[in-house]
């Protein structure tokens, strides 16, 4: 099979599961504060328990564009095999942080190895995968994101069944073994994207470090693409972040009820999403050239009255509505910008513009996470909600207008 037809999509089906873990372990901490905080008391303090979130996100926003380079410069077999171990192996020490510090350190080292993987494994993808299935092979590698996001919310349930370091430790080893498996199954692709590289291969390296990133800032689409996926970034970072406490409050219900019903219909739907959108890019691609562009419109399209009805609706039927709305629409788009890149950078500098766009969404993310933090105090969160439909308006106008690809796969030629 490695030599094989079948190979490229034992890549996604390999990668998928990294791309679980890598969710996972992130969001497990956020829901298992309550019983931390009774063996580490600096948890009990809201701000604290910010900080240990915070600065996750601001260095794996700052190493995103610096992974993204390294993915284009090494093998990314090895990159991801060690991104994974690396990440692995500090969920299983934080099994045994008996202090606030400790956790902090932990955390900062987890923001550094999980952005090592992800603009290397969607380049991987990109480049095992043609016209023909690429858009499909990254929506089935991003259900892995959302099924892991979705399995971290769990985390509370292991911890009170068990333990939260037994927790911690055991999803710890669970990483830890899997990056074995990688070993034995996954290779690297030649960036030329005719041959499978073997363990002794490497790919080659540019003389210039930074010839990469400045061809990227040459690059006019790249920086459409860059602009529409930032923007694009704020109605999901705050569905995210604050759509529990959106439903809480838009449907009377405690937070128990809301934060479940919340992840799960963004995630199911975000599932399907993924899969329609994948299947229609593909599919769409071959008859015109904008197929991808126009896939990912439509589902950017999909969330705008999904955001207005998620800020002023206050029924069971419209709030969920406008959730399973903004999924599929999410989804389309999520499994599409791969794809367009695609269409605009080559093939060598994939994984940095990547890294790029994923460090502006993160904080871009940090952003919206904050302001909405301060419309939830003064009361105005579903109208902030609400207002996000014209951002996404301005994004899908720009989007439309400026990308005109002329081929499926870019290539210097």
């Amino acid at each position: 099979m490695k030599q094989g037809k079948n190979y490229p999509w034992l890549v996604v089906a390999l990668l998928l599961v990294v791309a679980l873990l890598n969710y996972m372990d992130r969001q497990m901490l956020s829901v298992m504060k309550p019983a931390m905080e009774v063996n580490i008391a600096e948890l009990k303090s809201a701000t604290n328990f910010g900080y240990l979130m915070a600065v996750f996100l601001w260095i794996y926003g700052l190493m995103s564009p610096v992974s993204g380079i390294i993915a284009d410069r090494l093998n990314r077999k090895w990159l991801i095999v060690c991104s994974l171990f690396v990440w692995s192996g500090v969920t299983f020490a934080m099994g045994y942080a008996a202090t606030f510090n400790q956790l902090y350190i932990l955390r900062a080292v987890m923001g550094i190895s999980e952005a090592l993987y992800i603009p290397a494994g969607l380049s991987l993808i990109a480049d095992f995968h043609t016209a023909k299935s690429r858009s499909l092979a990254v929506g089935v590698h991003m259900t892995g994101l959302y099924v892991g996001q979705a399995l971290g919310g769990f985390g509370a349930t292991a911890a009170a069944a068990f333990s939260w370091q037994a927790t911690f430790q055991t999803f710890g080893v669970v990483g830890m073994v899997y990056s074995v498996i990688l070993i034995m199954f996954l290779k690297e692709k030649d960036k030329t994207g005719d041959t499978q590289l073997t363990v002794a291969q490497q790919p080659k390296q540019n003389k210039n470090l930074f010839k990469g990133l400045a061809a990227l800032i040459g690059n006019k689409a790249f920086w459409v693409i860059l602009f529409y996926f930032a923007v694009s970034s704020l109605p999901g970072w705050a569905t995210k972040n604050w759509l529990p406490t959106l439903f809480a409050q838009n449907l009377h219900i405690d937070m128990a009820t809301a934060g479940p019903l919340s992840t799960i219909t963004i995630a199911v739907s975000s599932f399907v999403g993924v899969i329609m959108g994948g299947l229609l890019s593909d599919k769409w691609v071959h008859k015109n050239k904008k197929g991808r562009v126009f896939t990912s419109a439509i589902g950017l399209s999909l969330t705008i009255p999904a955001l207005l009805l998620m800020g002023f609706g206050h029924s069971l039927i419209f709030v969920v509505g406008a959730g399973i709305c903004f999924g599929l629409g999410y989804g389309m788009f999520d499994a599409n910008n791969m794809p367009i890149l695609c269409q605009f950078v080559p093939v060598k500098n994939r994984a940095t513009a990547y890294g790029i766009m994923n460090m502006t969404g993160v904080f871009f993310g940090a952003f919206i996470t904050d302001r909405l933090g301060k419309s939830s105090d003064a009361g105005s969160l579903g109208a902030d909600f609400a207002m996000l439909a014209a951002v996404v308006l301005i994004a899908l106008a720009v989007q439309l207008y400026f990308l005109q690809p002329a081929h499926d796969e870019y290539t210097d030629a």
